[in-house]
């Protein structure tokens, strides 16, 4: 591997205009190719084998036409305090202010409330439900103007107006705020570093490149391979903090070659054999991390880590070409610039920051070792308190239409209002088959168009008894409000109707309900001989959160077996990838214990934007095991392969540790900074969810960084000693021999060096 990536580093060091323009060309194909290609399809979002998802999909199936997926908006009226919205001022504006909602090309309907019975007891609040004809991305520029302009007019009679739905929201992702100060930031980190403005903007630049690249790819190829607009944000967020890191130690490991006295072209070919090494180990890592999200068997969630998958790929492949060519046009410009002054280049000083803290560690093992477990495993108690949902419109600020809307109804109709059950009843199996298989038999009595009209007759009626049961059942559960009335299908042998808890979306007592209406369906079928299931965003909420509990150790099997097995080829070593993997554990679980106490449980929630606690995210778990491992096995692999270098170069373990720390801490630290400085720009954005997966990343690449990899590995390490690198001899023998210690580069480069070549002795005089 190391001998390889040598001559890749070397090839690209000497053709750097080759490869520049290979990268330039690449990033100009699919430019134009995301210029051309049309948008992609709203698919939704589907969840397959829950029960939710399934009654949504027969509701497709037996309603045929209806816009099921089609945006909606909900208006709310509220009249000035002392009147009543039926009042005829108040009444004529609504009416005045439907009509005009309902006037556009791309509305299905617009509910008059008055005739749809959608006012409160006190009479003080109504809505109107607004459906369109298409699905919310799909929604058209005039569409939504017409909605607001409708919106700012009624305002102008003096009622309260409010809206929220698919309609209203707009797509949460990534802002360009949040990326501009990660960059800004990272600049700095950089900039401190390495003390010098191109060898701080290196890392930017390049990592700028393969983000184009990888995001323009995504989008060229939305339509065909059904990618959602959403996609392409973790991809975003992770293709920048890796691009930067990967590139930030190719550039450090050559500057520490050309402190040796190497020439610009073999500095660059050993900096990317060895540090590039462990480049391709850490971005396997990652990658690992992000296809094994296809386990959890959500469509979304795997095309999302797939992409993303795809965007670490093409930051490895940068660090590997791409940076060493850019080192072939300025090789001394990314040196610090009182080397360049002085014309030589002083070797890093034996003693640094790192190489004091590394003998800080090894003097006391044992505290720092439980001080950093126990420390982490205080902040993850809260996690077992975790409770899983999807935050809606209560968990936006009170600045925001959408949560006006949702506070005005909560008020005026209960909190269950704004998070309805869907019950879906199929009476077509016991009902109508039957009834088939009659009509058949009675042909031969009667005329056959007068058997098909009675048992069509025979059939809806035993249809309706069914339902109407079904209803009148679930209507007497305790927390039920009230049920609607059933909606057919033209075919007569399906139903849906409303039921509005008398709790809200996110409480558990919610989910309490739709667990005692699902129970009481065995009782129900037998005695109707109908089948009937629950859905509605809230069901699908408590079921998503169940099945994403249910795929989180399968995933954590996954990934973590495969990240043991990639870690012993890579340190030949039984107990560092057993301890790697017991670290990230650690930190993830206090991370997510953090995000219990600010999000759920709101401690310094207010500090962060977060007016409203609650539920955390259902994916939550998910992103942070999947994203934080592949970090966390960054630093490692970046740590501990000089550590493992020195000792393969016949260093002590301690003398071992220190080694890693005097040329990895500095770096490993700056990467740190880089990610938590990209992830802490999301908590800017103004949804509530982003919020959250930037808090939580940012304080797992904190905890996993700074505690983990910078305490408790190099105790661990120095309790163990020689037992740290042991490996049993038939293992040995069968692991592959990767070299990302670049022990025979090492070798060959203390060789007396062969002429320069003239391609190097050009980059010098750059």
């Amino acid at each position: 591997m190391a001998e390889f990536l040598y001559r890749v580093g070397r090839l690209a060091f000497r053709r750097r205009w080759y490869v520049a323009l290979v990268w330039a060309a690449v990033l100009a194909a699919v430019g134009l190719g995301a210029l051309k290609a049309p948008g992609a399809a709203d698919e939704g979002f589907s969840m397959p084998g829950i029960e939710s998802q399934k009654a949504f999909d027969l509701m497709e199936e037996r309603f045929p036409g209806a816009t099921a997926d089609g945006a909606t908006a909900r208006v709310v009226f509220v009249a000035p305090k002392g009147e009543k919205v039926t009042a005829a001022d108040n009444r004529k504006a609504v009416e005045s202010t439907v009509a005009d909602l309902a006037d556009g090309s791309q509305v299905a309907s617009a509910v008059n409330p008055f005739q749809a019975k959608a006012v409160s007891k006190d009479g003080r609040t109504a809505y109107a439900t607004v459906t369109y004809k298409v699905a919310a991305n799909d929604l058209t520029d005039a569409s939504k103007s017409q909605l607001v302009k409708a919106l700012d007019q009624a305002r102008d009679t003096g009622l309260t107006i409010e809206a929220g739905g698919t309609a209203v929201d707009s797509a949460p992702g990534a802002g360009g705020s949040a990326e501009a100060i990660g960059i800004a930031i990272a600049a700095v980190v950089l900039l401190v570093t390495f003390g010098s403005l191109a060898a701080a903007g290196l890392p930017l630049l390049t990592a700028i490149a393969g983000v184009g690249v990888s995001m323009a790819a995504i989008l060229a190829l939305s339509h065909p391979l059904g990618l959602s607009t959403t996609t392409g944000t973790l991809a975003m967020m992770l293709g920048l903090a890796v691009g930067i890191d990967y590139a930030l130690f190719v550039v450090s490991r050559y500057r520490e070659e050309r402190a040796k006295g190497r020439e610009p072209g073999e500095a660059t070919a050993l900096a990317v054999g060895t540090a590039g090494s462990a480049v391709v180990f850490a971005g396997l890592t990652v990658v690992i991390a992000l296809a094994g999200l296809t386990v959890v068997g959500i469509p979304m969630l795997t095309k999302m880590g797939l992409a993303a998958a795809g965007a670490v790929v093409v930051g490895v492949l940068i660090a590997l070409t791409l940076v060493p060519a850019f080192l072939g046009f300025w090789p001394n410009a990314v040196l610090r610039r009182k080397d360049r002054k002085r014309g030589r280049i002083e070797e890093e000083a034996k003693d640094n920051g790192g190489t004091r803290w590394a003998r800080f560690v090894l003097r006391r093992p044992l505290p720092v070792l439980i001080l950093g477990v126990v420390g982490l495993g205080a902040l993850a108690v809260p996690m077992t308190s975790l409770q899983l949902g999807m935050p809606g419109d209560e968990a936006k600020s009170t600045s925001t239409t959408q949560r006006r809307a949702y506070d005005a109804l909560a008020e005026g109709f209960g909190p269950g209002f704004n998070g309805p059950l869907t019950v879906v009843v199929d009476a077509r199996d016991d009902a109508t088959a039957k009834d088939d298989a009659t009509a058949k038999d009675d042909a031969t009595a009667k005329d056959d168009a007068t058997a098909k009209d009675d048992a069509t007759a025979k059939g809806d009626a035993d249809a309706k008894a069914a339902v109407s049961t079904i209803s009148r059942k679930i209507g007497a559960t305790e927390g039920v409000v009230s049920v609607s009335p059933a909606r057919f299908n033209e075919a007569g042998d399906t139903a849906v109707f409303s039921v509005v808890p008398s709790t809200a979306p996110t409480s558990e007592r919610t989910k309490d309900l739709v667990t005692t209406i699902r129970d009481e369906r065995p009782a129900l079928e037998s005695g109707t001989g109908a089948t009937f299931e629950v859905t509605g965003s809230t069901a699908m909420n408590i079921d998503i959160a169940e099945k994403v509990q249910s795929a989180l150790v399968p995933y954590l099997i996954v990934v973590v077996g495969l990240a043991i097995v990639l870690l012993l080829v890579v340190f030949r070593s039984l107990l560092v990838p057993l301890k790697a993997a017991l670290g990230f554990l650690l930190s993830v679980l206090a991370s997510l214990g953090a995000v219990v106490v600010v999000f759920q449980e709101g401690h310094g929630a207010s500090l962060l934007g977060v007016e409203t606690t609650g539920p955390i995210m259902s994916l939550m778990p998910i992103f942070l095991v999947g994203i934080v491992f592949g970090l966390a096995m960054d630093y490692e692999v970046f740590l501990v392969s000089r550590m493992r270098e020195a000792y393969v170069h016949g260093e002590t373990p301690a003398q071992a540790v220190t080694s890693g720390f005097r040329h990895s801490a500095r770096v490993v630290v700056a990467a740190a900074l880089i990610m938590i400085a990209v992830f802490a720009g999301f908590m800017g954005e103004s949804d509530s969810m982003i919020k959250m997966i930037g808090f939580g990343l940012a304080s797992a690449v904190l905890l996993d960084a700074f505690v983990v990899r910078m305490a408790i590995v190099p105790a661990v390490l120095a309790l163990l000693g020689d037992k740290a690198w042991w490996l049993p001899a038939w293992l040995d023998r069968v692991l592959p021999r990767v070299d990302v210690e670049g022990e025979a580069l090492t070798r060959a480069a203390d060789t007396p060096a062969p002429a320069s070549t003239p391609a190097d002795q050009e980059a010098v005089r750059v």
